[in-house]
């Protein structure tokens, strides 16, 4: 069950786009939302703090003071009505601040906002979440645009079927046997890295054999020019609203599958994209 969300904010309409979505997982699951802000002092007003800490600096205090303001407003937003939210506002580098918050708070479910068409490294507090992306040990959400209801019947998690994915794909199967979707686990096959149908059902038999608690799914094989639009193609055909995939932490999202997608499915999807951690 997602017992606890962590929601990184700083304000913006992404960052609420991706609270209602939060909202919504809470309101179904009777999790608690977490609301973090990280407050980046620059470091000339760091280095000229003589004694205590940075916190105790004026323009801290101001910055402090003002984060509170804004987390009053958005705290009292209706969408939010009967939720348990929290506040926590730090300072530390926001990518670090998330990664130890995560830890502390024990969040099962990350779900952070994005601008969607100007890619990753505009992604709510800038190439920060690229790295929590890649980094994350507990799943991240990315929310493009404003839902005015987050439902989901469908599922497409997309992977090679390889070994190394058994993690990933665990964590995919607990996510839709507990939001109730249909699981429709994806292999693209692709020119520059074509296997005959004969191959990959071989591949996908041998994988799912040692997932045997895992019943409930549907398997796939869609033909296309890359990953990332065979992925996004598929999703299209089905009716899914929401797509998932594997990441790597050594070397990010070009490491996936094939090792041709990149972060362009973040960037380009305009569904929702849940990543797990292989």
């Amino acid at each position: 069950m997602i017992k606890k969300i962590l929601v990184p904010t700083d304000f913006s309409e992404q960052a609420e786009n991706a609270l209602r979505v939060a909202a919504d997982i809470a309101r179904k699951h009777g999790s608690e939302i977490n609301l973090l802000h990280m407050l980046e002092l620059p470091m000339l007003l760091v280095d000229g703090a003589t004694g205590g800490s940075k916190s105790d600096l004026p323009e801290a205090i101001f910055f402090m003071k003002l984060a509170h303001q804004k987390f009053e407003k958005m705290m009292n937003a209706p969408f939010l009505e009967g939720i348990e939210v929290h506040e926590t506002a730090e300072f530390d580098g926001a990518f670090e601040g998330i990664m130890d918050y995560t830890e502390k708070y024990q969040a099962d479910l990350i779900v952070m906002g994005s601008q969607g068409a100007t890619g990753l490294q505009e992604l709510l507090i800038g190439s920060n979440t690229e790295k929590v992306v890649r980094n994350s040990k507990v799943p991240v959400l990315v929310i493009k645009r404003r839902h005015e209801a987050f439902t989901v019947k469908k599922f497409v998690y997309a992977t090679n079927f390889k070994e190394e994915n058994h993690n990933a794909f665990k964590q995919a199967f607990k996510f839709a046997k507990n939001n109730d979707v249909k699981l429709h686990m994806l292999y693209v096959n692709t020119p520059n890295n074509f296997r005959t149908t004969h191959e990959i059902e071989a591949r996908m038999k041998a994988f799912m054999d040692k997932e045997p608690e895992c019943t409930d799914y549907k398997l796939n094989i869609y033909n296309d020019e890359s990953v990332e639009k065979g992925i996004l193609h598929f999703a299209d055909s089905v009716g899914s609203k929401l797509v998932g995939i594997g990441t790597h932490g050594r070397s990010g999202l070009a490491h996936f599958l094939n090792g041709s997608l990149s972060e362009g499915l973040v960037n380009h999807a305009q569904r929702p994209v849940i990543t797990f951690k292989i």
